[in-house]
């Protein structure tokens, strides 16, 4: 195990290369000077502590603290999770897809909240004219558990009429190379793919996706979290048809 000093030392090198002092540290995380006295000095920050840190520096948590590499972890893909999609900072959203440069995939019922936003859409088109490779995958419409889902939600048929609605929203992206289909399956979590990242919005039975938790993932090795999402999304596209012209 390295020494305190060492253990600080990179994030101490990632604060001066960013011009960033202890008391601009302190007052974007919320927590004393002093505490952050303690980090540099080698005491390791609680987690949200650690990943806001990265988030700030632009780094990943390991890369700060490289030691936590070597570490068991039976969450070492789980970078972050949010109590509901809303608390999903929207800069999370766009960093996620602009930092894309091989594959994006979407995997929904609706998606509503993403078709709805202009940027976010202009963005996925402009990355697949890039020669990003994106998928999206709605749920049908006309399919029983689109139906089935709408009643444990207690919206009904609205849980229909929001994808046809994602649907025309949606529907332009064709022309700039996206690729959407629609599939008839029964989801247990929203998929939100960026290469090798991904946010997992979780379906909880009664409750409305944008209520449910959300974990942020990064693959990690061979750890096979992120693997299993990624077959998932693959058994659910290859079935799914095309969107109707």
């Amino acid at each position: 195990m390295p020494d305190g000093r060492s253990i600080g030392e990179p994030l101490r090198r990632a604060l001066a290369g960013a011009r960033l002092r202890d008391i601009d540290v302190a007052k974007t995380l919320g927590v004393d000077p002093k505490t952050v006295q303690r980090w540099l000095s080698g005491r390791l920050p609680q987690p949200r502590h650690r990943w806001g840190l990265a988030d700030l520096l632009s780094q990943h948590e390991y890369d700060l603290w490289p030691h936590l590499a070597g570490v068991p972890s039976i969450g070492a893909e789980v970078y972050a999770t949010y109590p509901h999609r809303g608390s999903v900072p929207r800069d999370v959203w766009r960093q996620l897809y602009d930092s894309a440069e091989h594959q994006i995939d979407i995997l929904v019922y609706s998606g509503l909240f993403l078709a709805e936003d202009v940027e976010m859409v202009r963005l996925l088109g402009d990355k697949a004219r890039a020669g990003v490779a994106v998928r999206i995958i709605l749920g049908d419409p006309d399919s029983p558990h689109v139906s089935q889902r709408g009643d444990e939600e207690g919206i009904h048929d609205a849980m229909a009429a929001k994808i046809r609605n994602a649907i025309v929203l949606y529907r332009p992206l064709v022309a700039s190379g996206v690729q959407i289909r629609l599939h008839p399956t029964v989801l247990y979590n929203s998929i939100y793919r960026a290469d090798d990242e991904m946010l997992i919005n979780q379906h909880v039975y009664g409750i409305a996706a944008s209520y449910a938790p959300v974990l942020h993932l990064r693959r990690h090795g061979d750890d096979d979290v992120f693997g299993t999402y990624v077959a998932s999304f693959e058994r659910v596209w290859s079935p799914a048809q095309p969107l109707p012209v």
